[in-house]
């Protein structure tokens, strides 16, 4: 069977590949003193809080099942729309807000409505690999810039500048990142932004992590800056829903019907059970029970980044916001007798019983290095992963 080019430009993901290998590790090798602690994955161990579960309950039994508009609820739309005026101070407007399969399907909607055959998008390295893989499918190529940690690993309007070419179409940023945890300063954004639009491109903001921002000076929408500026959120990772698979597209009013013609084809609507469910997100009590868990995150962050300095696994750069670590391997690979984070990261699951990610998946410049561990877990295993951790880098 003949597979596509497309097809074939798509790499694997890592992150599963490692995710099937620590999982197959752990069904064959049983422990139950130390089962394995899975730091690879990039999933809250919060559940949707109480109001949401039961919205969803409430829908099948009421038979709210039936398609939704391609865009999604209106009464979901306006939610957020009222969500972005409360939590930012910021405008935006309901008929601008796209509800999507995930962001994922956010991402594959932008890409394909914005990007031409041959075109380009700038990001930086080390960046989130599904985001430049839906380039690729567009038919598009991501240009990856090097960033470095006193960049605090982000693209700047000097670089993008610096970088553009007339094939060109714009930049796809994230912030906060994943990998990195760190984010992009409003101020620096407003100037990329600025680069951008003088060259006639489009600027895509991936801000699924928006809401677990813990600094003020970044926890902030691009949204704010200018009407033209796309966004790319989800209910995955602040509203701790991740397999629900529902998220949503800020675009141009110009853009709504466009996204909204190949959300018809694509995918009919998203999940009416989710919406029906998130809807329940933005009450009181839920808005309250998500900030009592970004609290938790940011404690999780502040024990785990320094205990993983203390071992050698060195970050260079504090995240302001989402859970990650980004953390330099070179000094355990030196120890352990590995060549770089790929081989640590099979080396620590094995010896540790801890799965983590290499960075291998996150781009090119110098991400052979670095291993991602996730802090989205409880207190009591990150205490665990650092006491196991240690013992075999002692």
């Amino acid at each position: 069977m003949n597979v596509s080019e497309r097809a074939q430009r798509i790499e694997p993901f890592y992150v599963m590949e490692v995710a099937k290998a620590a999982q197959a590790l752990a069904a064959s090798t049983a422990d139950s003193a130390r089962p394995m602690i899975y730091l690879n994955i990039g999933e809250p161990d919060f559940t949707a809080p109480p109001l949401v579960q039961q919205a969803a309950k409430r829908a099948i039994r009421d038979g709210l099942t039936q398609y939704t508009p391609a865009t999604g609820l209106p009464e979901l739309r306006a939610r957020i729309s009222q969500w972005y005026a409360q939590r930012f101070g910021a405008s935006v407007p309901a008929h601008r807000i796209v509800i999507t399969a995930g962001a994922s399907a956010a991402l594959q909607l932008a890409t394909l409505a914005l990007i031409n055959p041959g075109d380009e998008v700038l990001m930086p390295d080390p960046c989130y690999p599904c985001n430049r893989h839906f380039v690729t499918a567009a038919d598009g190529k991501a240009v990856l810039i090097p960033t470095t940690a006193a960049e605090r690993f982000q693209l700047s309007h000097h670089k993008v500048a610096a970088a553009w070419r007339p094939q060109t179409r714009g930049v796809l940023l994230a912030s906060p990142s994943n990998p990195t945890g760190t984010s992009i300063a409003l101020s620096e954004l407003q100037r990329i932004h600025e680069v951008v639009r003088g060259h006639g491109g489009v600027s895509i903001i991936d801000e699924i992590y928006l809401g677990l921002s813990h600094e003020a000076e970044f926890g902030q929408t691009a949204l704010a800056l200018d009407d033209q500026i796309i966004s790319v959120n989800s209910f995955s990772k602040y509203f701790n829903m991740t397999g629900w698979r529902l998220g949503w597209l800020v675009v141009p009013d110009a853009l709504v019907p466009v996204i909204e013609r190949l959300a018809q084809n694509l995918f009919i609507c998203p999940s009416t059970i989710a919406q029906h469910a998130a809807l329940a997100c933005f009450e009181a009590e839920s808005l309250l029970e998500y900030e009592r868990r970004r609290q938790e995150f940011k404690a999780r962050r502040d024990f785990f980044i320094p205990a993983l300095n203390a071992l050698g696994l060195t970050v260079p750069v504090m995240p302001d916001g989402a859970f990650y670590a980004w953390a330099d391997g070179s000094a355990a690979c030196q120890k352990l007798g590995v060549q770089g984070s790929w081989d640590l990261a099979f080396e620590l699951m094995n010896r540790a019983r801890v799965a983590v990610t290499p960075g291998r998946d996150f781009g090119h410049f110098e991400t052979g290095r670095f291993i991602r561990l996730s802090t989205a877990n409880s207190m009591a295993q990150l205490r665990e992963a650092i006491d196991r951790l240690r013992a075999v880098l002692a």
